[in-house]
């Protein structure tokens, strides 16, 4: 397995890289586990070229202490990767990737007001600056994103369609533990308390599921409101799957998303689950 540091070691890979070869990018911010792990074993399915890159990006955390406690295990992450039969790791410093505070920014519009848009303004700016600096520089034919971060995968899927980028993002489906919960770097900082307390987002997004055609949406967001009483809900929204925005009631759309996020304490968590009617 190869790691690479610097853009012009990235340059030299990837202008040596033979035509009939296929790059498959797996973006992380490090901290892996099991669910990046799956992303790999899919890129491996699909491509001949697998590569991973680990950056925790400072534009996208709106909240100076989240990005400072955001977990790192480079040697770690490394040797798992190596085990899955990564090919290549690029690990850029934030000097590499920003030599200078970026004047460029995006804009998504409705998508940039409603869920994680609402509640963390300037996050979707920083991974669009950062996805888009990755997939010019990598140029993959494929790239690969989770779905539990179905907003995140929504607005890369804007911006490779309103720029014509010439690669496919593959979605692929949340990973859980056995008990439910939705893997996530952060659960690393969860101690045992808060591991289980942690259970009431999956269990919330199944209570709710249930529910669907049975009452009314907002009934539905009252009770999951309920739910929480103990603990920090920011949202619990019903969207339709692909567009996110706010679904009919009595439901009539064919694919919609419950989406949730919440704080266990001072770490904040999101799940999701798709349901087909």
């Amino acid at each position: 397995m190869q790691v690479i540091q610097s853009i012009k070691e990235l340059e030299k890979f990837r202008s040596s890289f033979r035509n009939h070869d296929q790059l498959g990018l797996v973006p992380t911010m490090g901290a892996l586990h099991k669910g990046h792990l799956t992303l790999v074993e899919k890129a491996r399915q699909q491509t001949n070229q697998v590569m991973v890159s680990i950056f925790v990006n400072p534009l996208q955390f709106n909240d100076s202490k989240d990005f400072e406690k955001y977990p790192k295990q480079v040697e770690q992450d490394l040797a798992l990767l190596e085990k899955a039969g990564c090919d290549i790791v690029f690990i850029p410093s934030a000097k590499e990737l920003y030599v200078e505070q970026p004047l460029l920014s995006f804009q998504f519009g409705y998508l940039e007001h409603l869920m994680e848009g609402q509640h963390r303004p300037g996050h979707f700016n920083g991974v669009a600056i950062v996805v888009s600096k990755l997939l010019h520089l990598i140029k993959p034919h494929q790239a690969f994103f989770g779905e539990k971060d179905l907003q995140q995968l929504r607005i890369i899927q804007c911006l490779v369609r309103d720029l014509s980028m010439l690669v496919e993002i593959v979605p692929c489906a949340t990973v859980r533990e056995p008990d439910g919960l939705a893997m996530s770097s952060r659960n690393m900082r969860l101690n045992p308390d808060q591991r289980q307390r942690a259970l009431l987002l999956h269990r919330s997004l199944i209570k709710a599921k249930e529910m669907l055609g049975k009452t009314s949406h907002s009934e539905i967001e009252q009770l999951i409101q309920k739910e929480f009483s103990s603990e920090k809900l920011e949202y619990f929204r019903i969207v339709q799957k692909d567009s996110l925005e706010t679904c009919s009631d009595p439901l009539q759309d064919k694919e919609v998303a419950l989406c949730i996020a919440a704080f266990i304490d001072e770490i904040r968590l999101i799940d999701n689950i798709i349901v087909s009617s």
